[in-house]
């Protein structure tokens, strides 16, 4: 229904034609269907969150094993911020309830890749199957780098003085009222949305660009099966870029639908979800250039085989 009337928009009281109506139709449709679909997905996430102490994880994290700890804090990342930056400051709680590096590393990595609105828009665009795998790889990503950079013993290079906290944490239960829960669900929602909206409207508006305008062979051509480079020149390109899963899924969906394969434009969206520039200018503040490189390096190299295998298993 509303792509049929967004069908009369462009072309019977717009009159556009060929590539222009091809990406104002796109545009339109898109940034519509999507601004919905998050607002909805955030506010319901966001009322079954308040049912969700974040502060359990860090107790229950506090004295466990470290491969375990990787394990949750990857699982963790699923339920909280999903951008990379955003999700620095529980980064930063963990190291301070004396968190092995690892597992704050774990979390770090799996929060802006693994959070519930790329789960969900996923499901959405690509379905159970494309979305199963992405969960099971982008949690792969996350132990294992975490798991590698906790064998380094690196905590040296954190450049901040953390104050360690001594005594046992505690988490207490969450108790509030069905209409309290509502309301604090619709305001942290109206807050993520005020946040990422302009980010939507960019990656919906690059992505009607070359919906309309980029031959789909052109796409095949250097990101297509054949060629061997086309994962890592994804995670290349992927890394100055900066933006969360909404703003970048518009992009995935097309370069799809042009004949890049699911792999190679899954890893593109990994390396812009998880490793950004503007992650990096926050965590110079916190860690050392070498550890940043490491945790780069690693996660970078990590969502390379996952392209490779994910193109592997698809096609």
């Amino acid at each position: 229904m509303w792509k049929s009337f967004v069908d009369h928009l462009t072309v019977d009281w717009l009159g556009l034609t060929g590539r222009v109506n091809e990406t104002v139709n796109f545009f339109i449709y898109d940034t519509v269907k999507i601004l919905f679909l998050l607002v909805v997905i955030i506010f319901v996430v966001s009322y079954l969150r308040t049912h969700f102490n974040t502060e359990y994880v860090r107790a229950h994290l506090q004295g466990k094993s470290e491969l375990y700890g990787n394990v949750l804090a990857a699982l963790f990342g699923i339920i909280t911020p999903f951008c990379s930056c955003s999700a620095i400051p529980l980064f930063l709680g963990f190291l301070q309830a004396r968190i092995p590096l690892g597992v704050t590393f774990s979390y770090l990595i799996s929060a802006p890749m693994n959070n519930e609105i790329a789960i969900a828009m996923l499901f959405t665009l690509f379905g159970w199957k494309v979305t199963a795998i992405y969960i099971g790889f982008g949690l792969f990503v996350a132990i294992v780098g975490g798991f590698v950079i906790g064998r380094f013993n690196l905590e040296k290079y954190v450049l901040i003085p953390v104050k360690p906290i001594d005594e046992k944490l505690e988490a207490g239960e969450v108790k509030m009222t069905a209409k309290a829960r509502a309301k604090e669900a619709w305001e942290y929602t109206w807050d993520i949305v005020k946040k990422i909206w302009l980010y939507v409207l960019v990656g919906v508006g690059v992505g009607a660009f070359i919906h309309g305008y980029v031959p789909a062979d052109f796409i095949a051509k250097y990101a297509g099966g054949d060629n061997w480079y086309g994962v890592p020149l994804a995670v290349i390109l992927g890394i100055p870029m900066y933006s969360n899963a909404a703003g970048v899924m518009p992009l995935v969906e097309v370069l799809t639908q042009k004949g890049m394969l699911m792999g190679t434009a899954l890893s593109f969206m990994m390396a812009i979800t998880a490793l950004s520039l503007p992650e990096a200018m926050i965590l110079k503040k916190i860690l050392h250039t070498k550890l940043i490189a490491i945790f780069f390096g690693i996660v970078g190299v990590g969502i390379v085989c996952i392209g490779y295998l994910f193109n592997f298993i698809l096609n």
